[in-house]
């Protein structure tokens, strides 16, 4: 079968077919069996910006997971822990949104919401250095996972920026980036 044979014919959605999605469907996975690779590629771009930081963008993510990992979290809390960063250098001012919709598939509603809002949360340690609020976290007093983020902010996000602490390798990190963020589309 060749390669055009092997795509739909519509040139709208409105216009396709089932046999159309029959063929599409099944590539969904293939991308997604690609998510994996693309994940550990965009961490290693972080090792080649500092941004001014005491440490590597990605010696940072590497420390934040470590200490998650030596305090016992889980190996999904540890995931996040690792890739909650994994935008900044992408788009620094909506960082946690490009993170957290990466494991949006693929962790709770606790850890999605964590890192969707660690930035604001983070913020409380250094953003009244830079002329902003450093309660703006505040708004969110009260909702569901408020202790929860405020305790990841505490513990290993904002406390990951030493340089003598020795975390661990990326190369740990790759089984738990590997079988996580894997899912399959049912085929039609």
């Amino acid at each position: 079968m060749t390669d055009a044979a092997r795509r739909a014919k519509f040139n709208s959605f409105e216009h396709s077919t089932a046999e159309d999605w029959a063929l599409i469907s099944p590539q969904l996975n293939v991308t997604q069996s690609l998510v994996p690779q693309r994940v550990v590629g965009l961490l290693q771009a972080l090792d080649s910006d500092h941004g001014g930081f005491p440490v590597t963008r990605l010696e940072h993510s590497l420390q934040t997971a470590t200490r998650a990992e030596r305090d016992g979290r889980d190996e999904e809390y540890v995931l996040c822990a690792l890739l909650h960063d994994i935008g900044d250098t992408l788009a620094p001012f909506n960082h946690p949104a490009i993170g957290a919709e990466i494991l949006k598939p693929f962790v709770s509603s606790a850890n999605y919401w964590m890192v969707l809002h660690h930035g604001e949360f983070q913020g409380y340690y250094f953003w009244h250095h830079i002329g902003l609020d450093r309660n703006t976290r505040e708004q969110y007093r009260g909702m569901e996972h408020f202790d929860y983020t405020e305790e990841f902010c505490v513990k290993y996000d904002q406390a990951a920026f030493d340089a003598d602490y020795r975390s661990e390798p990326l190369e740990h990190f790759l089984p738990l980036i590997k079988g996580r963020l894997v899912t399959t589309v049912p085929a039609p």
